[in-house]
């Protein structure tokens, strides 16, 4: 994916030398950056009725994976607490919102 990447950035007419030289070094770095030279978001959406795509953006990083971290619950459950009692203060008044 890096090289077919390095071949569309250099093949790419208009493009300053330094911003060439910066996309370059991104996609090689990061495969997520690479597959944002290739596939175009907006092309991907494009027909799809309904969807309007305003903003775009591929990343990724590198995470350690924690099955205890309440970060990984990924089931959706909240131990039990309702969306309105997460608004509560502490003295239960609540706040609006």
């Amino acid at each position: 994916m890096t090289k077919a990447a390095l071949r569309r950035i250099r093949d790419e007419d208009g493009m300053p030398d330094g911003e060439r030289v910066h996309a370059e070094s991104v996609v090689t770095e990061d495969t997520a950056e690479a597959l944002a030279y290739l596939v175009d978001p907006f092309s991907l959406v494009s027909e799809v009725p309904g969807v309007e795509l305003l903003q775009a953006s591929w990343s990724s990083e590198r995470i350690d994976y924690d099955p205890d971290s309440p970060e990984w619950d990924l089931d959706g459950e909240d131990d039990g607490e309702s969306d309105e009692e997460s608004y509560d203060d502490e003295d239960g008044a609540g706040r609006a919102g």
